[in-house]
């Protein structure tokens, strides 16, 4: 089956910034749209930002201006440049996928989740 991994979570202090990455493996043919979700403590997953294979994006109210999401189409991977950070953004951040992949419907995928805190 298709595969992501996420990477670059941590902590950082507040106003500093941290790069996200997720790569996709597997059979894949296409990968449309790609994004990021994030969940706090008690609350719901919440929608980050998207982007289409043809550039695209969507964002949260609440990060527009602030972060900015990117992917490379031929490594299938997408990143997450999260600057200016606030307390508020600190939340486990998933990597999302919607992959159409060979013999396969298409169908979405979930990374395991990268921790990111942002606290000093």
């Amino acid at each position: 089956q298709v595969q992501l991994l996420e990477s670059g979570g941590g902590l950082v202090q507040p106003g500093g910034s941290l790069r996200l990455s997720c790569a996709a493996s597997g059979r894949i043919l296409n990968i449309d749209p790609m994004g990021w979700y994030r969940q706090a403590p008690g609350k719901q997953r919440e929608l980050v930002a998207t982007i289409t294979s043809a550039g695209s994006t969507n964002y949260a109210e609440s990060v527009k201006g602030r972060f900015t999401i990117s992917r490379d189409n031929a490594k299938n991977t997408v990143y997450l440049q999260m600057n200016s950070l606030k307390p508020e953004d600190t939340a486990v951040y998933y990597c999302n996928a919607d992959v159409r992949a060979w013999a396969s419907s298409k169908r979405d995928y979930w990374g395991q989740g990268t921790q990111v805190t942002v606290s000093s």
